[in-house]
């Protein structure tokens, strides 16, 4: 497959080239069953699966400046006495 990527005004256009046909298939089924155009499901796919990723991503994060710091005298003693 072969992306595109335009930026116009506020949103940006994507253009996929070589997209197979089976894949095609099924996101027009899933569009059909949700009532949509093809492009809204793409949108809808796309939304659910990279707003979700970086929402976890931020909540890793920010539970990660919470954690201690150990130093690394503490992490080499806890590697030589394995796990219990």
């Amino acid at each position: 497959m072969n992306v595109l990527f335009k930026k116009r005004g506020k949103m940006a256009t994507i253009t996929i080239h070589n997209v197979p046909d089976e894949l095609i298939a099924i996101i027009k089924k899933l569009a059909e069953q949700k009532g949509v155009s093809i492009e809204q499901e793409i949108r809808d796919l796309l939304q659910s699966r990279y707003a979700r990723r970086s929402a976890t991503i931020d909540r890793i994060r920010r539970r990660w400046d919470t954690l201690p710091v150990q130093n690394a005298s503490q992490l080499q003693d806890w590697k030589k006495q394995g796990r219990p």
